[in-house]
């Protein structure tokens, strides 16, 4: 059908590039296919499926115009996740110039990485959030985690990431905690974090910042929805996202 038809049909069902679906139109004709949603998460590749066809696909996203990778593309082939979404602008601008190297780290490890680094891992659709006071022992998180996970019913292996405030980038307790999990540990900056819409404040004010659980969880989250709300465990505080 004609393109037009199909932008006003979408145009008030659109959310965000990572949670919308691939749309490809074909033109009435059947000479075209053109991906105008989601190319670097499918709707590319089904143009590309249709050209067996004989159709032309038009494809506009500006890595694949121009015959460079994304990271959309490099965490499809590997059935990853890109966990830091943000960071794709800069990372796929910079495929537009140049190389842009791929590391591969096999953990447990924890890294500490810049806004324009793409990070991959393993797929999972919950983000979970840690908070705890100075000092507090690797087993007492630990195990709010897992209460926190067997009260919501999700697996360990659901996760995509554990997540804080880069405030915690010395806690000793928190690393070990996350490395006994078999996790993921991502550091969110502060601007990330009071960017986020919460509900209530929390005693993160005291050291600049609108909380730690729920707000650095909604930042590393697809959907950006909190599934379980801040819950305090003594010394430490969890909330999920999806």
């Amino acid at each position: 059908m004609a393109i037009g038809i199909v932008f006003r049909k979408i145009a008030p069902l659109l959310r965000d590039k990572w949670v919308d679906p691939a749309i490809v139109v074909v033109t009435p004709d059947l000479g075209f296919c053109v991906p105008v949603l989601g190319g670097h998460h499918g709707g590319n590749e089904l143009a590309r499926a249709l050209a067996e066809h004989g159709l032309v696909p038009v494809i506009s996203t500006a890595t694949d115009a121009l015959g460079k990778d994304s990271v959309e593309e490099i965490a499809c082939r590997h059935d990853v996740e890109v966990v830091n979404k943000s960071s794709t602008v800069a990372v796929n601008r910079a495929f537009l110039t140049g190389d842009v190297p791929v590391y591969r780290i096999d953990g447990p490890a924890v890294v500490l990485a810049s806004s324009n680094v793409a990070i991959l891992a393993s797929k999972g659709e919950y983000v979970v959030g840690i908070g705890c006071n100075r000092g507090t022992d690797a087993g007492e998180i630990k195990q709010a985690v897992l209460d926190s996970l067997g009260l919501m019913g999700i697996a360990a292996d659901e996760v995509l990431a554990y997540t804080s405030t880069i405030k915690k980038a010395d806690e000793a307790g928190l690393l070990t905690a996350v490395r006994e999990l078999d996790g993921r540990l991502f550091l969110v900056d502060d601007e990330a974090i009071n960017s986020q819409s919460v509900a209530g404040r929390s005693k993160a004010e005291l050291i600049g910042l609108v909380g730690v659980a729920e707000p650095s969880a909604l930042a590393l989250a697809k959907s950006k929805e909190i599934v379980m709300n801040r819950r305090a465990y003594g010394n430490v505080t969890i909330a999920i996202a999806r």
